[in-house]
């Protein structure tokens, strides 16, 4: 590929994505459709010849467009708003996607015929719903305030992570040809290291390093480091076998966990559009209209599995989530589409397998496409159809349905006791701080297969012994937060067994609960370490004298920097996960009504100070007194606007204050009227 021609093509792609986009927008169609018409049009199998100079531009962009796709999903991933919801859509999410990528395993190889990866990869193509359209129709019906539409994207948004996993698994067994149970064991095994190092590390490091180069206020600086983490950790991934759309995803979660997650959002946005447009186009280049209509009946077979196992999946798990009727109707009837993630998958296998005509491919596109079509028709309609289903239910069962679902809330309510949530937070910490032990350890052993005698003849000697001592003295630094989550563990299991008994045996039996939880932790985690330190330990006896030497000293000498260190990385990762809440906090600070004042509003231009400044920088609640109310921007509403919100040309803001503070907020903004 030469510069000449990706330069070309890219032109090309985005010349057609631009006009596909206002076409399509104009006609209030979805651009989507338009971008992947756009790509079909200009695709040799129509014209018999293509637009561009080399096909492999289209794919280097398709790539990259997987990368900012699923950096943007990452961004607007919110942990707080899932946990609220988790008891209904984590099933639903976990229980479709298990038995949707059953079925296009089944179809694929019981009914088409086809090989065990390539029907794997049908049942992966099929198992996730397009969340991105589900917003986008919800928003255009206002329906935003409605109870199905948090559990239909909420239990979207939970299928893209379970599909973001699926991909790497298929992307092994492709990579392999095999699907046996060691194959999947392997596959499993690296991505579950990868997973959890990642997000362990990078909650640590990268939201801490963000928020750092933001306080420069230079965008440039902060977009350049976002990207900088998230192509490091993507090639990565790549490196070890993992899908590039689990690096991208990852690095977004870890991204949207600091506090200028709205400002990174902001900035990622032209990029995001503009590779996701090439993406979707990219696709078009590869789908040869002949071959859909040749496999008409199989995409129709396919897209009718999908309609009604998704329904029946996600209805019925919402049911048993303690979900009314007609929410479990709408709720199955908007999750019963694929779209983005379908057409990840099938360029995913073209790239892999160089299969880019084959049934799979045209089977997964077709039927992407005939459920993204009617799947808002779905939507609109559900409202109607779960009146209907309400009213078929028999007066018995729905007295049956009422007390079940009181008995969930009830179940719920005690998973909110305080003993219980301190279990369920020192166990999750346990399980973190094992991860990251096995992780450094995988991390490290990896490391010393690498050749180091282009940078140091010495180091390429005993790295074995430096590698071994970094690891351990990791391992150092977490002792005093493993045995801190381990005392809490035994606390909360002692209360939960105890209870609320007063009697003389009670304090005793606490405090052998408490010991006994913390010397069994104990044990597990040196068990662990030490397994690790046999297996990556250095050969000889000379080196491994010095290696217990050098240890000994670390470990007595730089205790206080290992528990310094630890606890500061344990902080940075509790930061990390409140992010969201503390962005919220100061946002109300930030936005506190005035008792009694008017409502103004004030529009930005090109010479207002203001431009390119933040509430936070201009500190206008303090300097004036008065209260932006909400923002808007290109007829879109802001309310309650953060901290890092920063104002644009053309912003109208509207205020709320006395005459007084009115005035002084005009000075502020350089406003004259």
């Amino acid at each position: 590929m030469s510069e000449v021609s990706f330069f070309q093509d890219l032109a090309v792609l985005m010349a057609a994505a631009g006009l596909a986009a206002a076409v399509f927008s104009r006609l209030g169609w979805s651009k989507v459709l338009g971008y992947l018409l756009a790509g079909v049009i200009m695709n040799e199998h129509t014209w018999g010849g293509g637009f561009l100079t080399d096909p492999a531009s289209a794919q280097l962009a398709g790539q990259l467009g997987v990368v900012f796709l699923m950096f943007g999903m990452g961004l607007s991933f919110s942990p707080r708003e899932m946990k609220k919801i988790r008891s209904v859509v984590l099933p639903a999410a976990l229980l479709d996607t298990i038995v949707m990528i059953w079925l296009g395993y089944t179809i694929g190889t019981r009914v088409f015929g086809w090989s065990s990866v390539q029907a794997f990869f049908l049942g992966v193509a099929i198992c996730d719903s397009a969340t991105t359209l589900l917003a986008k129709v919800i928003g255009e019906l206002g329906w935003e305030n409605r109870v199905f539409t948090k559990y239909v994207l909420g239990t979207s948004i939970c299928e893209d992570i379970v599909c973001v996993g699926a991909i790497a698994v298929a992307t092994g067994f492709a990579g392999t040809g095999d699907m046996s149970v060691m194959a999947l064991v392997k596959s499993l095994g690296g991505l579950g290291v990868f997973f959890l190092s990642v997000l362990a590390f990078g909650f640590v490091c990268v939201p801490w390093l963000l928020d750092s180069v933001a306080k420069g206020k230079d965008d440039e600086s902060l977009l350049l480091v976002l990207l900088g983490c998230g192509f490091l950790i993507t090639f990565i991934a790549d490196r070890m076998g993992c899908s590039l759309a689990l690096g991208a995803f990852l690095v977004g979660i870890i991204g949207g966990s600091s506090d200028v997650r709205d400002r990174l959002v902001r900035l990622l946005e032209p990029l995001k559009a503009m590779y996701s447009a090439i993406f979707f186009v990219s696709i078009g280049l590869l789908v040869d209209p002949a071959a859909l209509l040749d496999h008409l009946p199989q995409i129709l077979l396919v897209s009718a599995v999908i309609v009604v196992g998704k329904f029946l999946n996600v209805t019925l798990a919402s049911l048993a989530a303690g979900v009314e009727v007609k929410t479990a109707v709408q709720t199955g009837f908007g999750l019963a589409q694929i779209g983005e993630f379908a057409f990840m998958v099938a360029i995913l296998y073209a790239t892999l397998t160089g299969e880019t005509g084959g049934d799979f491919f045209s089977v997964a596109i077709g039927a992407s496409l005939l459920t993204t079509v009617i799947n808002p028709w779905m939507i609109r309609v559900s409202d109607r159809v779960g009146d209907f289903a309400e009213c078929l239910v028999p007066r018995r069962l729905a007295h049956r349905l009422a007390e079940y679902r009181a008995w969930v809330d009830k179940i719920r309510a005690t998973e909110d006791s305080p003993a219980l949530q301190r279990v369920r937070t020192a166990a999750i910490r346990l399980g973190i701080y094992a991860s990251l032990i096995l992780a450094a350890s995988v991390l490290f052993s990896l490391l010393h297969r690498f050749d180091f005698s282009r940078f140091s003849s010495w180091f390429e000697e005993y790295d074995d012994i430096v590698f071994f001592v970094l690891g351990n003295a990791f391992v150092l630094s977490l002792l005093p937060l493993i045995l801190s989550a381990a005392r809490e563990l035994g606390l909360g299991i002692a209360r939960i067994l105890i209870g609320k008994a007063t009697a003389k045996w009670v304090r005793p039996v606490y405090q052998v609960i408490r010991v006994f939880v913390l010397m069994a932790v104990c044990v597990l985690f040196f068990a662990e370490w030490l397994m690790l330190d046999i297996a990556n330990a250095p050969r000889g006896g000379l080196s491994l004298g010095v290696l217990l030497v050098v240890f000994s000293l670390t470990a007595v000498l730089g205790w206080r920097f290992f528990v310094r260190a630890g606890r500061q990385a344990s902080g940075r990762f509790r930061e990390a996960l409140t992010a969201v809440e503390r962005r919220e906090g100061l946002a109300k600070t930030m936005t506190l009504t005035v008792p009694e004042g008017t409502i103004h509003r004030f529009t930005l231009d090109a010479a207002s100070p203001a431009v390119g400044g933040t509430v936070v920088t201009l500190n206008i609640r303090a300097k004036t007194g008065a209260s932006i109310v909400s923002v808007i921007r290109q007829d879109v509403i802001t309310r309650n606007i953060g901290p890092e919100w920063e104002f644009a040309v053309g912003d109208t803001l509207v205020a709320l204050g006395d005459a007084r503070q009115i005035a002084a907020l005009k000075d502020l903004l350089g406003v004259t009227v």
